[in-house]
């Protein structure tokens, strides 16, 4: 055998046994349907040949070394029901596919893929779309050490109700848009990287606010809530609902290590939100999301590096405490906290920032945003945000460009930090750029080593 023969033959035994034409492949067309395939072979690995495949109830994967892999598209025609779900499994495997539900059906109460329980799960190259609901497209839940890696995911917004009334903080229900990307909840070791999330059916138009009446009140408790301020209440009417995430961690006390790596995100409501510790947010790009990223409810250690966030109209980078903030000994409805849940130890380094403003909210928020953003908690018992590095920033304003005529900035201040006594503490800025907003560079003198 010649040496070219001999690795030809290495090669083809090494190609797993999912590939289309290998002897003994599990064949779906010899079953009445994927359903059936799916059902008849628990732990297997599948291979999904080109083709449509229509299902009326989800796919479950909840044994070990399972999944489905393949150009195949899979149709959800059931939208009170998943496509695909992974419980108590590990290493599943989801590559290649692409899941939709179609015309008529695209709005649910449900996910795309949702993970519970499960460990090692990879989500690869997979497509999700027109699966528009207030859930996520693709959700894990109390998992560990899994990914979610070069998929799509577009088209995941809808129309909604924000039910705020069971909140003693908030009171209240208003129609808003709402959705959410991708979402990890209660999940350790998490990375998210070189997804695309993508929205371009519902965009945050006046045509669309006023046909829908968006963020005005459907239902209003008794009493006012203790965060809404006295004017919204009265008025019934909030301005934040452009709701939802592309990307979102959330669980606080419970969510550790997470890596959201080189994703692109456009057109979202908030571009990357966390509730987490010890996470990396590197280079993704952000655009046009009237919030480019926010850390907040005991968001600990966390560093954000060289991402761009480009058309952002409110913030682009926020770090601030969340109601769920609080100290070691907290006492809430009869349960008293053993550890602290508190914000900050991060750093924010090598970003840039362009556009500010000129996002498709601009027209909501006005000018009075700031792209770096350092709040108070919302709650007098949540703890400062403490001990953060800003450093080697570029704010780029394009009002500002040689040789062309001066536009005042779409911000007021290019950082914005709480004057509050509970405000942010040991924040230190060097080596910045960052061009004054229509009122200055800082709404207080920036703490440097």
């Amino acid at each position: 055998m010649s040496r070219i023969c001999f690795w030809i033959a290495i090669v083809l035994a090494s190609i797993p046994a999912v590939a289309a034409g290998q002897a003994g492949e599990i064949r779906i067309a010899d079953y009445p349907s994927l359903l059936e395939a799916v059902k008849s072979n628990p732990g297997r690995l599948l291979y999904l040949p080109p083709g449509d495949y229509e299902i009326g109830e989800p796919l479950r994967f909840d044994r070990d070394h399972s999944g489905l892999c393949g150009p195949g598209r899979i149709i959800q025609t059931n939208p009170e029901v998943p496509i695909i779900e992974v419980d108590h499994a590990e290493d599943v495997l989801l590559r290649d596919l692409t899941l939709i539900r179609p015309e008529g059906k695209t709005e649910t109460s449900r996910e795309g893929i949702i993970a519970r329980d499960s460990r090692d799960l990879r989500i690869e190259n997979v497509r999700v779309l027109d699966n528009r609901t207030q859930a996520a497209a693709i959700s894990l839940r109390r998992c560990s050490d899994c990914r979610i890696q070069n998929c799509l995911v577009q088209n995941y917004m809808k129309l909604a109700i924000d039910d705020r009334t069971q909140s003693p903080h908030y009171g209240y229900a208003f129609n808003c848009i709402d959705g959410t990307g991708i979402s990890a909840n209660a999940c350790t070791g998490t990375r998210i990287q070189g997804n695309r999330v993508i929205e371009k059916n519902l965009l945050p138009t006046p045509e669309i606010k006023e046909r829908y009446k968006l963020g005005s009140f459907v239902k209003k408790n008794p009493q006012k809530g203790s965060i809404i301020n006295q004017e919204a209440w009265d008025a019934e009417y909030v301005n934040n609902w452009h709701q939802g995430s592309a990307i979102i961690v959330s669980s606080p006390e419970s969510s550790d290590r997470t890596q959201i790596l080189d994703n692109t995100i456009e057109n979202a409501a908030q571009g990357i939100d966390l509730h987490c510790d010890h996470v990396i947010v590197a280079q993704n790009i952000v655009n046009n999301a009237f919030m480019g990223m926010k850390a907040m409810h005991g968001s600990r250690n966390v560093l954000i590096l060289g991402n761009q966030f480009i058309k952002n109209d409110l913030w682009s980078i926020g770090l601030m405490p969340g109601a769920s903030s609080h100290a070691a000994g907290f006492e809430e409805n009869g349960v008293r906290s053993a550890s602290a849940n508190c914000d900050g130890g991060s750093i924010i380094a090598n970003n840039i920032i362009s556009d500010f403003g000129y996002g498709h909210a601009h027209w909501i928020w006005g000018s009075g945003g700031s792209p770096f953003k350092f709040d108070a908690g919302q709650l007098p018992h949540n703890p400062p945000l403490t001990d953060v590095i800003v450093s080697g920033n570029v704010l780029y304003d394009p009002g500002r460009e040689p040789g062309e005529s001066e536009s005042p900035p779409r911000y007021r201040y290019a950082v914005s930090i709480s004057k509050a006594d509970t405000g942010p503490q040991r924040l230190r800025f060097s080596n910045n750029i960052l061009p004054p907003g229509t009122a200055g560079v800082a709404n207080v003198e920036l703490p440097s080593e």
